[in-house]
């Protein structure tokens, strides 16, 4: 059982997935401090509305800031004791990582180290990072294991995630900070970010509009429930406490993959729609 009242700072609070944690702490009793930069990828209105929930609640404040501004963050933080960090802010996406390589390294490695060295400046000594399947590249080995080697990625995205791990690992071994690195497998649910398949192919077969489908339908993915990545990572954020000084990494994923056919099936049949599918090749740096 978690200890209440613990204060936990947030990155990327804003988005899809941050913003179903702060809920969930705040609901158990934390005090939350979200760091976000509202990053124009998507609408930073649409960020603001996913925390709606609590932007009145007493145990909640909003740090408008960028994470890789690690002197900003400090001063944003002076008088705050934090017990635990969870490091979701990113750049998310596989395909506009190859058109801007150079914003994925600012925002993804630089954003991490300044977080791992917040939590080092401050004697934070839990650390939860959020990374990604990504990371396996075009492993033939399925299903994938932590102990694979995945030093192979095939998207600028996945590059950054995989240095992040390295940069946790080297945080742990130096500074004894307990860090668990969660690779997540395609998150979806309420708020899923508006590029995400399920909610892109849902918004655009509700208007009767094509679909694009990149290679044969064949391929498969993960998808995850965002109720179970919660339970993963509240799950994480409690052992940081039970297991001081661990370091580990964690698949989360729902363990039953899905072909993007079957997707698109599925989606239309709820909707009872038929889908307009416009078929292209495989993109570069999909897995």
């Amino acid at each position: 059982m978690s200890r209440l009242n613990e204060t936990v700072l947030v990155t990327g609070g804003a988005g899809f997935i941050g913003s179903h944690l702060v809920e969930r702490l705040i609901a158990r009793g934390d005090t939350v401090h979200v760091l976000d930069n509202f990053d124009p990828f998507y609408s930073p209105e649409q960020k603001r509305s996913n925390l709606a929930a609590v932007q009145n609640n007493v145990k909640f404040n909003l740090i408008e800031c960028d994470c890789a501004d690690l002197e900003a963050v400090e001063r944003a933080l002076a008088d705050v004791d934090l017990d635990a960090i969870v490091h979701l802010a990113a750049k998310a996406g596989v395909r506009p990582s190859i058109e801007d390589p150079v914003g994925y390294a600012h925002a993804n490695l630089v954003g991490t180290q300044s977080m791992l060295e917040l939590a080092r400046r401050r004697d934070v000594r839990r650390f939860v990072f959020a990374s990604s399947s990504s990371v396996y590249g075009n492993s033939p080995d399925a299903p994938f294991s932590e102990k694979q080697n995945v030093d192979s990625p095939i998207s600028p995205y996945a590059a950054t995630k995989r240095a992040n791990e390295l940069m946790c690992a080297t945080y742990n071994h130096l500074f004894g900070i307990g860090i668990i690195a969660l690779r997540f497998f395609t998150v979806y649910g309420p708020r899923q970010r508006p590029d995400l398949a399920i909610r892109k192919f849902t918004s655009l077969m509700m208007r009767g509009a094509a679909i694009s489908m990149f290679g044969d339908g064949s391929t498969e993915r993960d998808y995850t429930w965002i109720d179970d990545i919660m339970q993963g990572v509240l799950s994480a954020i409690d052992r940081t406490r039970t297991h001081p000084g661990e370091w580990e990494i964690i698949n989360l994923g729902e363990s039953r993959t899905t072909t993007l056919r079957q997707l698109i099936d599925l989606i239309s049949s709820t909707l009872d729609t038929k889908p307009v599918i416009h078929a292209l090749p495989m993109q570069p740096g999909d897995v």
